[in-house]
């Protein structure tokens, strides 16, 4: 027996820190607190109107709430009505222990929950399949080979290429695994283990934050918000290039700086492990299959982007649109053969894909439980969420628009810190603030504006993060150290953040 295997490690000597809860817990501890407002708060109602504007020359309605109708539900006797939730209900009612199916199993296939879950489900397949060809992780192999000696380009092109990932399909937790090929060749270069994490991990939560069609974050908003989905792609579109720049050239004054001085780095000392290894130069893989691959996945976005403008496509077309893609890119891999790949890996890989996106189309369910808790939504049938919108909406109605604007960014952003996953943040809030922005005078545009920049740019610092603990445990940094360089970004962010919510009210961005 070896020396370390002849000592036992005594489970009273590790050192328990504390773990934030699982978001699952902490919708279930928002659920035991919603059930507990219903014995509080008296239900009240508001009343609905239609209201007309002009949108690119055409006259459009829209239904939203009257904030000077609300009023409390009575009984017979005149007394305030308390929707009370017991602890189960029966007969498709709510109670606490059933608020989780009651929800998941809740709306249509035009919306949530169960048609955004399946939503979810679909485009996670799809993209699980296209993940599964290597293609993706072979390009940018391949760009590492093609930028070695032009360090001027491999930084911007690097940055770009993971924020637009973050942009389109939501790249986040991929980040990691090529951050481990990254670091050492960074490192190599000159530059240090926080350029690896700022062009890979952070480029994806710009591209995340700022996105234009995105499924797994604005497109959830959009839809539980009321918006039409992946509307106002313009505007995303150019605060994505804006931001991307800004990153991108926040990251290349640093990476200067440590090239110029290597002990300025903020992980000069835990990047000695990467000086002092040898960096694998493994070519990537390209070929004609690869080429198709990319084809066909930018062939079905614009696809899907024309059939949203030119024929209002909603969640059911999308959905459809990305699994015939990956059904196309499964055909194109197996004749291939990439990543020695054939039709049982491709479906396998649909599964895989479509699995990781459980967890948050859970989260989404839970979450319209709770809503239903409170009374499900509807502004017309006297609920608690009423009652509650009506106080929020007063203890801001004395506000400008635009502050009003800039606190949801701000509620946001500290949301984040306890949920940190886009899909179950939106479907805790949007159902809250989307109503609540009628009451504001803010517009929904802008409600789903405030939660995309709260949600991904607040990814870049909260250790709440698991996709960023992972990036920054695989480059070995330290989350203090990471801390201390960060904080100037994350200002950056926010004062950015604040202005272009504050504009876009202001310009009646809708």
């Amino acid at each position: 027996m070896s020396q370390t295997q002849s000592h036992a490690v005594d489970p009273s000597a590790i050192k328990k820190t504390w773990q934030m809860p699982d978001t699952l817990i902490l919708i279930f501890i928002v659920g035991i607190f919603a059930a507990i407002l219903t014995y509080l708060i008296p239900a009240g109602q508001f009343d609905s109107q239609q209201v007309t504007y002009m949108m690119e020359g055409v006259e459009k309605t829209r239904t939203v709430i009257d904030p000077n109708s609300f009023a409390y539900a009575t009984d017979e006797k005149g007394e305030l009505v308390y929707n009370t939730v017991g602890f189960f209900a029966s007969g498709g009612g709510i109670g606490l222990m059933n608020f989780p199916f009651e929800g998941l199993v809740s709306g249509s296939k035009w919306g949530s929950a169960v048609g955004v879950i399946m939503f979810m489900l679909v485009i996670g397949g799809a993209f699980g399949v296209v993940m599964r060809t290597g293609t993706i992780d072979n390009g940018i192999l391949r760009l590492i080979d093609k930028t070695k000696g032009s360090e001027s380009l491999f930084i911007p092109v690097l940055f770009l290429l993971f924020s637009l990932g973050g942009a389109v399909f939501g790249m986040g937790e991929e980040a990691v695994a090529f951050a481990i090929i990254i670091a050492p060749l960074m490192v190599r270069l000159g530059y240090d283990s926080i350029t690896t994490v700022m062009v890979t991990y952070i480029a994806t939560q710009i591209g995340f934050g700022t996105s234009w069609m995105n499924p797994f974050s604005v497109a959830i908003a959009q839809g539980i918000a009321g918006v039409p989905v992946l509307s106002g792609m313009t505007v995303r579109m150019g605060l994505w290039a804006g931001f991307t720049l800004v990153g991108m050239a926040f990251t290349m004054m640093y990476a200067a700086k440590v090239k110029a001085n290597p002990e300025s780095s903020y992980s000069y000392r835990t990047d000695t492990y990467f000086r002092q290894q040898e960096v694998d130069e493994t070519q990537s893989r390209w070929g004609l299959g690869d080429t198709l691959v990319i084809l066909t996945v930018v062939a079905a976005t614009l696809w899907v982007v024309w059939g949203v403008v030119m024929h209002a496509w909603y969640i059911p077309e999308i959905a459809s649109q990305f699994f015939t893609m990956g059904f196309i890119v499964a055909i194109i891999g197996a004749v291939f053969r990439l990543n020695d790949m054939n039709l049982n890996d491709a479906a396998a890989a649909f599964k895989e894909g479509a699995s990781v996106m459980l967890p948050p189309a859970i989260l989404v369910g839970c979450a319209k439980g709770v809503l239903l808790i409170l009374g499900g939504g509807s502004t017309e049938e006297a609920s608690v969420l009423n009652s509650i919108l009506n106080s929020a909406g007063g203890l801001i109605s004395g506000m400008p628009a635009v502050a009003s604007a800039w606190v949801m960014y701000v509620f946001q952003s500290v949301f984040n810190f306890f949920v940190t996953s886009g899909s179950g943040q939106a479907a805790l809030t949007m159902p809250l603030l989307s109503p609540l922005s009628d009451i504001a005078g803010v517009t929904r545009q802008v409600a789903v504006l405030a939660f995309q920049l709260g949600d991904g740019f607040t990814n870049v610092i909260v250790p709440t993060s698991a996709p960023l603990m992972a990036t920054l445990g695989v480059c070995r940094i330290d989350w203090g150290d990471w801390a201390k360089f960060c904080w100037r970004f994350m200002l950056l962010l926010f004062i950015l953040s604040s202005i272009v919510v504050v504009v876009a009210q202001m310009l009646g961005f809708s």
